[in-house]
């Protein structure tokens, strides 16, 4: 574990200024930290009174060449007039690097936050969904990762069975829920589906509403299936969540026609996102945003409490996948 990598303890606000001024960005004032657990991400006027946001990608994350493919991605879906943040290019360049960090430029741009209840949005997120799927599925990344089950979970499972503060009392069942729930996806997992490029991490926070839906945060770009930027814009209950599906595939498929057999994957992907996101913490948690923003990860109820939805996820994913209405 790069020990220094996940503190980002070099990135002094000198070094940062400095870092913009060797692409020839002059500060005139800001520097205000904006959310981000996964990276350091600032926005800034320029000189010129000109609003940015510059982000600095976590050593040893993704390479010099994954991240570029997530630019080119982006930067193709900004030509083809889909309403995405794509990073600016300096030099003839997207992608920077001062005393061992690799930056770059994106445009500051607001918006009001995507309200996952409003149909007119909803409309709109399924079109620009469905229209990154049409351009996404013409290749696929070279460099960067598809999903599967070992990123997602044997990976992961290592990581929760050897963390050291996660509580004894807990580890014995943890070890045997954890692995019944890795058998009981395997049982369930296939991979007889196109993998295309996709956002990766589409939900509600990495939508915008400018009068149309605009996308954010492509940094979890990976080849995958379609369905796995879909089920993370649903919400509540069974029944909520296959109205929603369905207005979503409806217009969805008027750009990128999808595969009806991957509905069976929902549940199986939800697990795998579960296991995924403890280990990343405890992978992160030598970086000091993490024990602030995640306390409860050494307490002993959170644990019980994520047994017992590690057991209902085991049931959902056992029972029949949500279907679509006739017709879709």
């Amino acid at each position: 574990m790069h020990s220094s990598a996940f503190a980002f303890h070099t990135l002094s606000p000198d070094l940062i200024i400095d870092s913009l001024t060797s692409i020839g960005l002059g500060v005139d004032s800001g520097l205000t930290a904006l959310n981000s657990y996964e990276n350091r991400v600032y926005q800034f006027l320029d000189e010129e009174r000109k609003r940015y946001v510059v982000k600095f990608y976590r050593p040893h994350r993704w390479s010099r060449e994954q991240i570029l493919e997530e630019h080119q991605f982006t930067t193709q879906l900004l030509e083809s007039e889909i309403p995405v943040i794509a990073p600016l290019s300096f030099n003839n360049s997207t992608l920077h690097e001062y005393q061992g960090y690799l930056f770059t430029i994106f445009p500051s741009t607001g918006g009001r936050q995507y309200e996952v209840d409003n149909l007119e949005q909803m409309e709109s997120v399924a079109m620009q969904l469905g229209r990154i799927h049409q351009i996404g599925a013409q290749q696929s990344f070279t460099y960067r990762p598809t999903i599967g089950l070992d990123e997602y979970l044997y990976q992961p499972q290592e990581t929760l069975l050897t963390c050291k503060f996660i509580p004894k009392k807990v580890q014995p069942e943890l070890k045997t829920t954890l692995s019944a729930l890795i058998t009981t996806v395997q049982q369930h997992w296939h991979n007889d589906w196109q993998a295309i490029r996709l956002h990766g991490d589409f939900h509600a926070g990495n939508i915008l509403w400018r009068d149309e839906a605009m996308i954010v945060d492509f940094d979890d770009a990976r080849n995958g299936p379609a369905i796995q930027d879909l089920w993370l814009l649903l919400y509540g209950e069974r029944q909520e969540q296959q109205l929603q599906l369905n207005i979503l595939i409806e217009i969805y498929q008027e750009f990128y026609k999808f595969d009806v057999n991957q509905l069976k994957l929902i549940e199986p992907l939800r697990a795998m996102r579960m296991v995924h996101h403890l280990a990343w913490i405890i992978q992160r948690w030598q970086d000091p945003a993490f024990p602030i923003a995640f306390p409860w990860l050494t307490d002993l109820d959170f644990w019980y409490q994520q047994l017992a939805t590690f057991k209902q996820q085991i049931q959902a994913i056992k029972a029949p996948p949500v279907q679509l209405m006739s017709g879709l």
